[in-house]
């Protein structure tokens, strides 16, 4: 949209954005009050718009439309070279700020650069909700309600938690529900797989390293504790984690500072700490494995989320949420599920919990009819 109200200005700026892309539509309004209407009625890619205009000031359009919707990039331009004005635009949430009469190259890149982070802002919207939708709690049972209800007294507080519960069962879902629903659900949520990574390399992992602290360190490196400052870390299999590096999380929860490998300065760092294992950490404190008084600062709140043995009651809903979801994944059309083959996966011991689950309902998706069928589950289901 152009927002502009000399009539010669708005025809040479509409000829030049049309040849430069014309996939897209350009709408002329002729002073600031029409180009707001505009504004509220449709959705837009880019606006320009002229700060000097009679009816409304160019700033006062900007400040309403910044109301409406503030991910529009809006370029103003203006003949009136005001630095002062020009940064005021910019602090309001202006793109850029052009005089006139604008330099075709720098026009043609700015609108170029507009336009680009108006499809990034569409992207990250989509990776969002696909995010999401990955962390989706299904089922109505009632441990998945004991659990949501736990979930919803622990995440505002500032508890550390430790999540319990057999492989595949759904520990790290909890841990981004808990998230999402603190206070520090703005700043990012850092995983961290103590099983995944060496030994040898997991202080440095989390606490970060300076050049030269070892060999292969050739810059300074910052860790999953410094990274996750103002928002969660999330220590999966926390169980497997040396001993040695479980001194050194235990100091930095009890101070809240960190010193990275090779370095001699303390970061200070604010985190929330989420823990999960399968193993039974009394167990392994017992055996000398695990540090008792560690266990003693993650377990402020413990959560214990049950297999599914133990909540087949779901098995219907989760098998529609993952067929649909393999059925969007695939671009295929979705497939429906017979209530003989419900029962018969309910009959089946599920020893890798959801994650198992979800496997099969893929397999079962791929290889199935377009109804699944008991016949489909005792095929396909054991493999």
């Amino acid at each position: 949209m152009l927002i502009e109200d000399e009539d010669g200005i708005r025809r040479v700026l509409k000829k030049i954005l049309l040849e430069e892309d014309s996939a897209h539509e350009v709408h002329e309004a002729a002073d600031g009050k029409a180009g707001v209407e505009a504004f509220g009625d449709g959705a837009w890619d880019l606006v320009f718009c002229d700060i000097k205009m009679p009816h409304m000031d160019g700033t006062e359009v900007l400040d309403r439309m910044m109301a409406v919707n503030p991910e529009v990039p809006v370029i103003m331009i203006s003949g009136h070279g005001d630095i002062n004005t020009a940064v005021d635009c910019l602090k309001k949430g202006a793109f850029d700020y052009l005089q006139k009469p604008p330099d075709l190259n720098r026009l043609l890149s700015t609108v170029r650069n507009a336009l680009d982070k108006k499809s990034l802002v569409q992207e990250v919207k989509t990776l969002k909700k696909k995010v999401s939708k990955k962390y989706t709690m299904v089922g109505e049972s009632a441990g998945m309600e004991e659990l949501r209800s736990l979930i919803e007294k622990v995440a505002p507080s500032e508890a550390r938690v430790l999540i319990t519960g057999p492989n595949g069962s759904g520990k790290e879902l909890v841990a981004h529900h808990i998230h999402e629903k603190s206070e520090r659900s703005g700043q990012p949520l850092i995983e961290v797989n103590c099983a995944a990574i060496p030994s040898e390399l997991i202080e440095s992992e989390l606490f970060g390293h300076k050049k030269g602290a070892f060999t292969g360190a050739q810059k300074d490196r910052k860790g999953k504790f410094e990274l996750a400052h103002g928002g969660t870390l999330f220590l999966d299999e926390i169980g497997d984690m040396s001993l040695s590096a479980q001194a050194k999380v235990l100091r930095a929860l009890q101070e809240h500072k960190i010193t990275p490998v090779g370095g001699d300065r303390s970061i200070n760092v604010d985190v929330r700490v989420l823990a999960a294992t399968n193993k039974d950490l009394r167990k392994e404190i017992a055996e000398g494995n695990f540090r008792e008084d560690l266990y003693h600062r993650l377990s402020v709140i413990v959560i214990e989320v049950p297999g599914l043995n133990d909540r087949k009651d779901d098995i219907p809903a989760l098998a529609e949420h993952f067929l649909n979801n393999v059925a969007g994944e695939y671009g295929a059309a979705q497939k429906s599920i017979a209530s003989g083959a419900i029962a018969a996966l309910q009959d089946y011991d599920w020893t890798g919990n959801i994650r198992e689950f979800r496997n099969v309902m893929e397999r079962l998706h791929i290889l199935g009819g377009a109804e699944i069928s008991r016949e489909d589950v005792l095929k396909f289901a054991h493999k």
